[in-house]
């Protein structure tokens, strides 16, 4: 574990100091791995919609798992940037009824990778707390962090990053999106090879 310290300005102007603690990826990065992707309902982290994991085994996708959520409330605000709705999740499974295959997936590699991984991190854990699971993950690589060391481009969304490797993408389709954050880290382990 690698601690570093950062600076948060309050809304009262004044300036707190907190620690953070990051995990540290081997270097240099493996070619077996598990990227993810949440699409959440709105702006809470427990309103995960859709999930995608692909898996990855010596730098090829060795099996993909995608899956439609409902989340714990009807109310959707990201319509417009994934296109699901809650007619579209109604009769799908629950976090806690996928939870297992996603356990099982994400348990057994050596870290997992997601496009600001922040967010997805987030997801699932607070997924995870809504249901009383819990769940200790493997370290986390940020697709984003990953892309600007690598390829020092100016702008590192997905997107952006995706037409510069040549990766067809559709954003905010979680498959698509844990596909593409898949070949960002096998495109840079060729570049570190």
């Amino acid at each position: 574990m690698e601690g570093r310290t950062m600076l948060a300005s309050t809304s009262t102007g004044t300036v707190k100091r907190r620690r953070v603690r990051t995990k540290i990826i081997p270097n240099p990065l493996g070619a077996t791995f598990a990227a993810i992707d949440f699409e959440t309902a709105n702006r809470y982290r427990d309103s995960a919609c859709a999930v995608s994991v692909v898996s990855v085994v010596e730098g090829v996708v060795d099996s993909v798992f995608t899956s439609l959520i409902r989340p714990p409330t009807p109310v959707f605000e990201f319509t417009a940037i994934h296109g699901i709705t809650y007619a579209d999740v109604k009769n799908s499974p629950s976090f806690e009824d996928i939870f297992p295959a996603l356990q099982q997936l994400l348990g057994c590699v050596p870290f997992i990778a997601a496009h600001n991984a922040a967010f997805d991190s987030s997801v699932l854990a607070a997924s995870c707390a809504i249901f009383g699971e819990q769940f200790a993950t493997p370290p986390w690589l940020c697709t984003v962090r990953l892309a600007r060391r690598t390829w020092h481009l100016p702008r590192c969304g997905l997107d952006r990053v995706s037409e510069h490797l040549g990766i067809q993408l559709d954003h905010h389709n979680a498959e698509s999106d844990a596909r593409a954050c898949a070949g960002i880290v096998v495109a840079a382990l060729k570049v570190a090879e």
